[in-house]
């Protein structure tokens, strides 16, 4: 190891510690406050609404101003959702997205879902494979409709107890066109940047215009970025989240 790479590994831990520090001294006020509360609470509830010690079950976070919202989840999930159900495929296959993505398109269309690790919940309407998204178990151009978001940019990181590959995430694109029947739908969304990065071991991200050509000669049918807290029809300076559906030529 470098010492360079050493010196920005401590202070990745240095900084990490601090984080926690400061969590922690959050934690002591969130303390406080529940405290007070519940002291409060029991000065105003009659004899047969009173809260016992035993049965305390103390929330933190929630008394905020706005509701918070992941802005990936919500716009990815909801324009693929839209497209999908638009389309009304005969089988969509899904590829390791969001399971409550992939449980609410269940209820619209039939859906395939393949994940590397085995869900410890099922649906009836979910037909579940254990499975890579380096080796699909589909024939070549056999399935219609196909969706992967977020996924390929973690592909080889190790970070879902993957195999460490540094080509992990264009062997899942490879992985992914092989399916694709003609005229097929594929919907992807994958972190943007200024240039091709790894943020090991959390995610790549990738160039736009890298990203277009992993995936030809699938032809662009619809793109959207996530930019912060906006979804936008084109893209803004700096990272972002980019959506793209593609289809498969005859």
């Amino acid at each position: 190891m470098k010492s360079s790479e050493l010196f920005w590994l401590m202070r990745f831990v240095a900084r990490s510690l601090l984080m926690q520090v400061l969590q922690w001294k959050k934690d002591l006020a969130a303390w406080r406050r529940f405290i007070g509360a519940y002291l409060d609470y029991k000065e105003i509830a009659p004899t047969d609404r009173q809260p016992s010690v035993e049965h305390i079950y103390p929330c933190f976070g929630d008394d905020v101003q706005t509701t918070p919202i992941e802005p990936t989840y919500f716009y990815q999930d909801t324009w693929a959702f839209e497209r999908i159900v638009r389309r009304q495929p005969a089988l969509h296959v899904d590829v390791g997205s969001h399971h409550r993505f992939v449980s609410f398109l269940s209820q619209v269309v039939p859906v395939t879902m393949v994940d590397l690790r085995p869900w410890s919940l099922q649906l009836s309407s979910i037909q579940f494979e254990q499975g890579s998204i380096l080796a699909l178990p589909f024939k070549d151009a056999s399935v219609p409709s196909v969706s992967s978001l977020c996924v390929i940019e973690h592909v080889g990181l190790g970070r879902y107890g993957d195999p460490l590959d540094p080509w992990g995430s264009e062997k899942a694109v490879e992985e992914l066109k092989r399916i694709i029947q003609p005229e097929g739908d594929l919907y992807v969304s994958v972190p943007l940047d200024e240039t091709n990065r790894v943020y090991f071991n959390a995610h790549r991200a990738f160039e736009e215009e890298y990203v277009l050509s992993l995936f030809s000669p699938l032809q662009i049918e619809d793109r959207r970025y996530i930019c912060g807290p906006d979804f936008f029809p084109s893209r803004r300076p700096g990272d972002a989240v980019g959506c793209f559906h593609f289809r498969r030529p005859r």
